[in-house]
């Protein structure tokens, strides 16, 4: 039987990622593991997930969670980082 650990593991996104796109979505875990592996496979896929962990960072910053916005932009600087010029440009 595969673990959430292990579907994580099996992915190609990191679980920071992972975790940012089920808050921004308001979905569960393991669901947001499957929309994120089947959009990072495409330029417009990568560049949605860029724009939610973006977006939910503004979020942050706006209600006062100054650290978890922090962290969303280290998470969102490292996607794109890792992608590069696979993250489609608007």
């Amino acid at each position: 039987m595969l673990t959430l650990r292990d579907c994580i593991d099996f992915s190609d996104l990191r679980e920071e990622e992972i975790l940012a796109i089920a808050e921004c979505e308001h979905i569960p875990l393991l669901t947001a593991l499957e929309e994120g592996e089947s959009m990072v496979h495409t330029p417009r896929g990568r560049k949605r997930i860029a724009v939610m962990i973006k977006s939910q960072a503004e979020i942050c910053e706006r209600t006062g969670n100054t650290v978890h916005a922090q962290h969303l932009r280290r998470v969102h600087d490292a996607f794109v980082n890792r992608f590069g010029k696979m993250v489609a440009r608007p």
